[in-house]
């Protein structure tokens, strides 16, 4: 059976009255699924160190519960993490559209998505210079960055390895990105 599809607008006004998160992909509506403690533990180290650094600058970091609207793909998406420096994005309290990083901390089950159909989506939006995918399991990043050329060029990094986000000009130190991180059980 085949899911009724819905415009973006519907789907904002459906989405309204939703107490659970939902991401919209092209006419489809995909229930989002909780996150590992682990996760979220370098989820908001990571937001901590950008929110400390971009203090003071017309920047803003926003966690997973703000929208990110990729226009020319048909979708809403809840990033892990995102930054805007755009004032068309201070303006609108529920939706951005003009990040200039995103990141997504990697689960076993979000992964393949992240690194495939999501990242193909986000490649989309002009603004965008880089994409950080964090490997919780692993210890490791893999940054995507923007190059003048348009193409995206791969620089990962490892354990033990500063994190490099040239769009917000921040060296993020192993110790910060993966403080406090319980270990892989089992």
């Amino acid at each position: 059976m085949q899911k009724p599809r819905m415009t973006a607008e519907e789907y904002l006004a459906w989405d309204a009255g939703q107490t659970e998160k939902t991401e919209f992909i092209a006419g489809e509506v995909f229930a989002m699924a909780g996150g590992e403690d682990r996760n979220a533990t370098v989820a908001g180290n990571l937001y901590i160190a950008l929110r400390h650094h971009l203090g003071g600058s017309p920047c803003r970091v926003y966690g997973s519960d703000v929208k990110l609207r990729v226009e020319t793909a048909d979708c809403f998406f809840y990033p892990d993490l995102m930054v805007t420096c755009s004032a068309n994005d201070l303006a609108d309290r529920l939706i951005k559209r003009e990040p200039v990083l995103v990141a997504e901390v990697l689960s076993r089950s979000t992964g393949a998505y992240d690194r495939g159909d999501k990242f193909a989506a986000y490649r989309q939006l002009p603004s965008l210079r880089e994409y950080l995918l964090v490997d919780v399991d692993r210890q490791r990043c893999d940054l995507f960055r923007k190059g003048a050329d348009g193409l995206w060029v791969l620089h990962p990094s490892e354990a033990s390895e500063p994190v490099h986000l040239a769009s917000v000009d921040l060296v993020l130190p192993p110790e910060v990105l993966w403080a406090d991180l319980e270990p892989a059980a089992g």
